[in-house]
């Protein structure tokens, strides 16, 4: 189990370095550039290549990653959770809080028997939906990726499975440029 993670990992670094899912303003002002024919403009122009190369490698950096995990039988749920940790571990992930409310939560449904006439015969009906969060710190994307396609795959029958993620960005210059202004 762990090789097959690891060799999924290692996959997804070097298809996302060679493709990158999404294009920053220079990568689209560098190819949007008309050619030119001098010197200083071929080194400007395998410089800005460079810098756009590493900005292309710059993986995303998640500060958490929440699992909320639903389900009509408990057990499965707490099986599922304690595969999803596992699984974590595995690829050196850090877990944070894994915790679940102590009651399941009602919904009643109240029918009536009969279709028209005897109105005191009643049936109830009853679904209890328990629910496990789990909390994973400090991912970066092509881990966040393989790690959530791996437990989503083996997600069993009957558990939903809610993912909710911070991502952590540079401040804007806009922004930044009038904090440098006021402190100083």
């Amino acid at each position: 189990m762990t090789t097959l993670l690891k060799t999924l990992l290692m996959n997804s670094r070097k298809t996302s370095a060679l493709l990158p899912s999404n294009f920053n303003l220079s990568t689209r002002w560098l190819y949007s550039m008309p050619p030119q024919r001098s010197e200083a403009s071929k080194i400007e122009q395998n410089d800005m290549v460079s810098v756009t190369a590493q900005n292309e490698e710059l993986d995303k950096l998640y500060k958490t990653i929440e699992f909320e995990c639903r389900s009509n039988d408990r057990a499965v749920l707490r099986s599922y959770t304690q595969f999803a940790t596992m699984a974590a571990n595995e690829l050196g992930i850090q877990i944070g809080k894994c915790w679940s409310p102590r009651k399941a939560h009602h919904e009643r449904y109240t029918l009536l028997r009969s279709i028209h006439v005897h109105k005191r015969c009643r049936v109830q009906y009853e679904v209890r939906t328990w629910f496990r969060f789990i909390h994973f710190h400090k991912l970066t994307g092509s881990t966040a990726e393989t790690f959530l396609e791996y437990v989503q795959r083996n997600l069993p029958e009957g558990v939903a499975l809610k993912v909710t993620k911070v991502l952590l960005e540079n401040i804007p210059e806009s922004i930044s440029s009038h904090m440098k202004s006021e402190i100083a």
